[in-house]
């Protein structure tokens, strides 16, 4: 658990500290200044600026005020990401040259929207990068391939599968024995699947491999099976890992990303849906802590299902962050977006107030989802 716990905290690290260094490249680049930029969240440990005489950067210990007017490049206590501190970010400076507040709507929108850009090019690199090491893939019955897997697609709640602790990813050996030891000789699904049908009711034994660890599980497979479940409840899947040349990883990631992100969009879509027709929420929605389980999960199973899980990750963070909710990336461009159809800016206290209650709102999803996750843990 404590590799998931770093694993994790390097994930979440990597997509906020990318995602911030969106926004502060696009602010340089178009004259704005960027006040501190920093890796994790202060308290700081220590610093550097760069001299103005000697163009050198120079050490500065994290208790000693800086007031230097050059960028601070700061390293910080809690290593969950970075920040950066724009000039004019919350409306102000609005008549200094270098200022957020006094950039065209344009200029501000770029800078706003490219913390969002930045996750997804993050999750295009991390998807072809698993092209280019080996992928797992998903291959269809009969399909000839050789090294193939059998591999647990999903567990259904409160199957026999649940209640074993099988997990999603667990590889089910083709060779296995049965309580008495005889050996059983397993193909492919249909092999697994006659071998568990034909014991409903009765304790079998089952040997997979999860991460680097050999496990044998007793379980009883279901006589009575509910709707679009099987006897165990698990979906089952055929893998086997291809490798990419560089050139058509780098273009297969792509496609790929395009493909994830079309397919999230379509079930935050229907997400809202459910929620605007008073069928609460269709699909599984984790918090922090359910995203620490699955790190564990993916971390069992190698390196390209962490990069995969991360990559799935930050498109999810830049999704969410382009939408237009009040005090994310996209609720501030909707702000500018009013502006320049109304032609005048919006009342900088009215736009704070929206920015507050929208933060407000999003803790307190954010500790619901997570008392949920508990729960589901506990249970």
């Amino acid at each position: 658990m404590f590799l998931a716990i770093i694993v994790f905290i390097i994930i979440l690290g990597v997509l906020v500290f990318v995602h911030e260094l969106g926004h502060f490249i696009t602010a340089r680049r178009n004259g704005i200044k960027a006040e501190e930029f920093g890796f994790g969240f202060p308290p700081r440990i220590f610093g550097f600026i760069k001299d103005e005489k000697t163009g050198k950067y120079k050490f500065v210990p994290g208790n000693k005020e800086i007031k230097s007017q050059q960028t601070v490049y700061s390293i910080n206590w809690i290593p969950l990401g970075g920040f950066v501190r724009i000039k004019g970010e919350n409306g102000g400076n609005k008549e200094e040259k270098d200022s957020f507040a006094g950039k065209s709507a344009w200029i501000r929108i770029k800078v706003l929207a490219a913390g969002v850009t930045m996750n997804f090019i993050l999750a295009w690199i991390l998807i072809s990068i698993v092209f280019m090491i080996g992928a797992p893939e998903t291959v269809g019955l009969g399909s000839g391939s050789t090294n193939l897997k059998i591999q647990i697609a999903s567990v259904a709640n409160n199957s026999p599968a649940s209640l074993a602790k099988l997990e999603v990813g667990d590889e089910i050996f083709k060779t296995q024995k049965n309580l008495a030891g005889k050996k059983i000789d397993i193909k492919d699904i249909k092999d697994l699947q006659k071998y568990i049908n034909t014991n409903k009711g009765r304790k079998i034994a089952l040997t997979i491999k999860r991460g680097n660890e050999k496990m044998q599980f007793a379980i009883v497979p279901r006589i009575k099976t509910p709707k679009n479940q099987g006897s165990l409840g698990i979906s089952l899947v055929e893998t086997s890992l291809v490798k990419y040349s560089w050139y058509n990883a780098i273009w297969t990631g792509l496609k790929t990303t395009g493909e994830i992100t079309w397919a999230i969009l379509i079930a935050f879509g229907g997400i809202i849906k459910g929620l605007f027709l008073g069928q609460g929420v269709g699909a599984d929605v984790a918090g922090p802590v359910g995203i620490a389980v699955m790190t564990k999960q993916v971390t069992e199973m190698g390196i390209s299902y962490i990069l995969q899980f991360a990559a799935l990750l930050s498109i999810n963070l830049g999704i969410i962050n382009i939408l237009p909710i009040p005090a994310l990336d996209g609720g501030r461009i909707l702000f500018i977006l009013i502006e320049k159809i109304k032609g005048s800016p919006v009342n900088q206290k009215l736009e704070q107030t929206f920015h507050t209650v929208g933060f407000l709102i999003l803790i307190l999803l954010l500790i619901v989802v997570s008392f949920r996750d508990v729960l589901h843990i506990i249970h």
